[in-house]
């Protein structure tokens, strides 16, 4: 029998906020390596500066509080206490929406993009286009974690989000979407039951890595191969080590908070559309909201488990099958990969809007809110028109 979820809000002992705060009072920092700032990893001045601040003004409760405005539950889903946040839309006939973040992300990044997506006559737009938005933490992540439980995959957690929407929430239809994983995730379900999924919008497409694989390229297809080799070569050390040891890299950051911050930050800094100036498109309060739910919960090493399985398994969606359902994809110009839709047409057989995005990169959700807003929104538009 399916259990029926449970109301949840989030509230961390007081002992844990102290102890987070002593320790960030006796960080020990190494010296700067010398060269170009961020060339050889986190730069200990920004380090310095974010753990000053998460020490003497970053306010947990507040950011706590701010989840807990949204309406969260969990249910056991695939032997595990899945959490989410569910969000009924308001409008005439709200779509059902499934969100998926990716690492090192949460359900924190979506906070800002929620209320555009079930609200967006609040935002300028059209109530008849309002969506049901449901927002797991993916298993093994944040409030989606306990000490000790089995691991997942890719597929497995398609597999979990799917049985969420269906079984447990009584959605027949709905759509998909997502960015890192997320996007991962979204393909899977859109590939595994395509009867379900009334439309898949992604902000990363997450296609094969093999450069060895482009022959007789076009001169688009050259420049993402040349990319990819680059991406390769310099941005993947992160995946390997992640993907093959895990447990050892796990010690470090799940004791040190500053060591889980310079983990983290990297990948918010190089990632983000933002000069050199993450700061300047994500708020340190934000960042330090989606790293705090990592260190309180203890999830870091859990949530490196999806490299495991792909580093150590096939590839995520299989080679050999194509997505069929509709597609749409936010192609943000500082994402970490960008194919071509010449490359993306090969495995997603009906793209029907495709956006070159003005400003933006990994982290679409915080970093251009209104924009994906209003680029999922326009596409879930146009299958109501199909329908």
């Amino acid at each position: 029998m399916t259990q029926r979820p449970e109301p949840f809000a989030l509230s961390v002992p007081d002992e844990a906020i102290e102890d987070l705060r002593e320790r960030l009072a006796k960080t020990r920092f190494p010296d700067q390596t010398p060269g170009v700032p961020w060339t050889f990893g986190t730069e200990v001045s920004w380090l310095k500066e974010l753990v000053a601040y998460w020490h003497g003004e970053f306010d947990w409760r507040a950011a706590e509080a701010r989840l807990n405005a949204c309406p969260q539950y969990t249910v056991p889903v695939s032997g595990i206490d899945v959490h989410f946040l569910h969000v009924t839309g308001r409008g005439p006939d709200p779509m059902p929406l499934l969100l998926s973040h990716g690492w090192p992300g949460s359900v924190f990044e979506f906070l800002d993009l929620i209320p555009r997506l079930t609200d967006p006559s609040r935002f300028g737009g059209n109530a008849s286009d309002a969506v049901t938005v449901v927002a797991p933490s993916l298993p093994g992540y944040g409030l989606s974690f306990r000490p000790g439980q089995k691991r997942f995959s890719v597929a497995e957690m398609a597999g979990c989000f799917a049985t969420l929407m269906t079984d447990v929430l009584g959605y027949e239809r709905y759509a998909v979407q997502g960015g890192d994983w997320g996007s991962f995730i979204s393909t899977r379900i859109a590939l595994e039951v395509p009867k379900r999924v009334v439309g898949l919008h992604v902000n990363m497409m997450p296609l094969p890595r093999d450069p060895s694989a482009l022959t007789d390229a076009t001169p688009e297809e050259r420049t993402w191969r040349e990319e990819l080799e680059e991406f390769l070569k310099i941005e993947t050390g992160y995946q390997w080590i992640q993907g093959t040891r895990p447990q050892t890299l796990a010690y470090g950051l799940t004791d040190s908070p500053a060591g889980l911050a310079a983990w983290i930050g990297e990948k918010f800094a190089i990632w983000t559309d933002s000069d050199g100036d993450l700061f300047s498109v994500i708020s340190k309060d934000d960042l330090l909201a989606n790293v705090s739910l990592y260190w309180f919960t203890g999830a870091i090493g859990s949530s490196f488990w999806p490299y495991v399985a792909r580093l150590q398994g096939p590839w995520p969606i299989p080679s050999d099958r194509t997505i069929d359902v509709p597609v749409g994809y936010a192609a943000f110009p500082k994402e970490i990969l960008r194919p071509p839709r010449s490359l993306a047409a090969k495995t997603y057989t009906d793209i029907r809007q495709w956006t070159p995005m003005e400003k933006g990169g990994h982290f679409a959700a915080m970093e251009q809110p209104d924009a994906l807003a209003h680029d999922i929104l326009q596409f879930l538009r146009r299958l109501r028109r199909s329908d």
